[in-house]
């Protein structure tokens, strides 16, 4: 998939979880669905998305921990 579609998937998401915090979850697995995405196509993911990406993480193990 093209960056600039995956880019803009991406964009599409994050105006979503903030305008449907009660999905946060679902788009938060779709989020970084698309990230890895990124990734696998050994493009570089940019900044903002990768300190996003980050936070979503460091989210995650504050929960479980």
């Amino acid at each position: 998939m093209a960056f600039e579609a995956i880019k803009a998937e991406l964009d599409i998401l994050l105006e979503k979880m903030i305008n449907q915090p009660q999905d946060a979850y679902e788009l938060e697995m779709l989020m970084r669905q698309k990230l890895n995405a990124v990734k696998a196509e050994g493009l570089p993911v940019p900044e903002d998305l990768a300190e996003f990406e980050k936070k979503l993480d460091d989210r995650l193990r504050a929960q479980k921990g």
